[in-house]
């Protein structure tokens, strides 16, 4: 890649770790070291929670913190890091009334398409359904089904494209997404990974056209492909190991 960005913006799952797993040690002293050369940002549809157990024990504690910029709910919040802490940069949270509205859709969607009743789903994986605050995710096998089990379940989309058609009816006031492996994310209106991306040119006045976005699911349908319409330039990964030797690059 002969592109030199002045910031990089990449997913979580699938980008810099496997689903739901550890960042493994060695990416997380190569996010060490892009910071320490421009600001960085992390865009996924996890909780702010799942980011302090996933990403940041990475890290290394000398790294420029102040150069990354997290948005986890798919951009629904942002979180900066000052004065030796992390603090929110902005939270567009449902309100009662939005959340009652989101989880009958669901509740109804599931009835109509079948999906709470998938075979292949164990108790033990969790529940469907999470309340992240800003964002409310279906996760048709359970939060904490295992990465293999996600991978081969609907890896089409094709499964989910009904209880999504449902939504999109029930819910025409929300942007709806389907992500990379089994679920489907919910937040406000506009609210994506494409208003991060903007969000990010207000927060550091580094123009689109400079910064690079990088991603497993680009193609048409992919939780990462809505960043596309800001202009941003991507580049689509198969997964941790291909996106380690892509920051290698920008490191060098």
């Amino acid at each position: 890649m002969n592109f030199k960005p002045k910031l990089v913006a990449f997913d979580l799952d699938g980008t810099l770790a496997e689903s739901k797993e550890m960042v493994p040690p060695q990416m997380g002293e190569l996010l060490g070291g892009l910071l320490a050369k421009m600001p960085a940002a992390i865009l996924s549809g996890a909780s702010f929670e799942q980011f302090e157990h996933q990403l940041l024990p990475s890290i290394p504690d000398t790294a420029h913190w102040e150069r990354l910029y997290l948005f986890p709910t798919n951009a629904a919040e942002c979180f900066v890091y000052k004065t030796g802490a992390w603090h929110v940069a902005y939270n567009h949270s449902f309100n009662t009334f939005e959340r009652a509205r989101i989880m009958q859709a669901l509740k109804e969607g599931l009835a109509e398409t079948g999906l709470n009743n998938i075979p292949e789903r164990k108790p033990e994986w969790g529940q469907q359904i999470e309340d992240r605050d800003a964002q409310i995710t279906f996760s048709a096998l359970g939060q904490h089904a295992p990465p293999e089990e996600k991978k081969k379940w609907d890896p089409t989309r094709e499964k989910r494209k009904p209880l999504y058609q449902a939504l999109l009816r029930r819910l025409p006031d929300f942007s709806i997404g389907l992500n990379a492996n089994t679920s489907i994310d919910i937040t406000r209106k506009g609210v994506n990974k494409a208003y991060g991306i903007r969000k990010l040119i207000e927060f550091t006045d580094i123009s689109v056209s400079e910064m690079l976005y990088i991603g497993d699911a680009l193609e048409e349908g992919g939780n990462d492909a809505i960043v596309v319409e800001t202009g941003v330039k991507t580049h689509d990964v198969f997964g941790p190991e291909e996106t380690a030797d892509l920051i290698k690059h920008l490191i060098a």
